[in-house]
Formats: structure tokens, C-alpha cells, sequence
């Protein structure tokens, strides 16, 4: 079986990069993959400074060993000043080749305005160094403050069909790439 990891890169309660997060992770678990988030929010993650030492944060193991046991990722993020969010590059900083090489990975952008790529395309570049196999799908959801319902469903019909397109590619080239049954 297809195991994915999604990685959720706003520390904000009530994010949207989650709830976008969480949409695709049902959508992946509907399609037969087990699934599993790692709330960066819950996580005590220090500063990457380009050591190996973490030991006086098992969550860097954590994440870490979660990571590498996956077959594939999905990256959540909110586009801050045109980027990818502090947070969720730190993540990506602790860990190495030894748990992101080969990983099947999609990524969803989350903006305040218009939807665009810079995040993603970021994101996209990372992954690549990282020897990363990034889906060619991937979503954007701008003006997140009117896309999605209170109960955190899309409330755009294309969107929600950009989700189904995501999640399906995630799960097949995972399973293409990865030789999963």
C-alpha cells in the first residue's frame, strides 16, 4: 500500500494551508493510499543550523524517520512575500537526501490574493535538489479567505476537481515510481 506524508507549512490555528492539507489527505485516503500529517504546529522543530545533532529534539527524529518510511509527500504551504513559509523550508532543512530522495511529492499553495506559482515553483525547485520526483499537477488556491466553507470544504467546484486531479496523480505516479502495489 501507497504511504503519503503531508507536511502543513502554517503555524496559524485555523490555517488554511491545513485545511487544504486535510482536503487532499482524504482525497488520497479515498483512493486506497494510507495517509499520515505531520502538524508542524504540535512539532517543537528548532532552527536548522546545518548540523546533524538534534538530539535534544526527538521531533527532528520524528520527522526524520516518518519522512523517510513514506513513499511519497504533500507540501502545504502559504505563500508569504512571494515564497514558500519559513516554517515549512526549515522542515524541509532538517532533513536530507537520506529521507526526500525519490519521493513522489504534490504541492498546494494557499494565498490571500490571487492565486500565482511562486511558492510553488520554490517548492518545486527544492524538491528537485533534493532528488524529489514532484507531480506535475499542483494546487493553488488564492483568496483563500472566500474559497473554502466553514466546515473547510472548497467551495469552487474547478478547485475542488484540481483537488481529485491531484490526489489521483499523487497516488499513481507513487505507485508508478515507487513500485507500490
Amino acid at each position: 500500500m501507497v504511504k503519503i506524508v503531508g507536511i502543513g507549512g502554517s503555524l496559524r490555528p485555523n490555517s488554511y494551508s491545513q485545511i487544504a492539507l486535510n482536503l487532499a489527505s482524504a482525497r488520497v485516503e479515498a483512493l486506497g493510499a494510507e495517509m499520515e500529517i505531520l502538524d508542524l504546529r504540535t512539532m517543537q522543530l528548532p532552527f536548522c543550523n546545518g548540523e546533524d545533532d538534534y538530539s535534544n529534539y526527538p521531533d527532528v527524529e520524528r520527522l526524520r524517520n516518518t519522512v523517510k518510511q513514506a513513499d511519497g509527500l504533500i507540501l502545504a504551504t502559504p505563500e508569504y512575500h512571494g515564497s514558500v513559509s519559513g516554517v515549512l523550508k526549515n522542515a524541509l532543512d532538517l532533513m536530507d537526501f537520506e529521507q526526500l530522495d525519490g519521493k513522489v511529492t504534490g504541492l498546494i499553495s494557499v494565498l490571500g490574493g490571487q492565486s500565482n506559482s511562486n511558492a510553488l515553483n520554490d517548492l518545486r525547485v527544492i524538491m528537485r535538489w533534493v532528488h524529489a520526483w514532484v507531480i506535475p499537477e499542483q494546487i493553488a488556491v488564492g483568496q483563500a479567505w472566500k474559497a473554502f466553507s466553514s466546515d473547510g470544504k472548497i467551495l469552487d467546484e474547478k478547485v475542488s476537481q484540481r483537488f481529485d486531479q491531484f490526489a489521483q496523480s499523487l497516488v499513481e505516479n507513487t505507485r508508478k515510481l515507487q513500485g507500490v502495489a
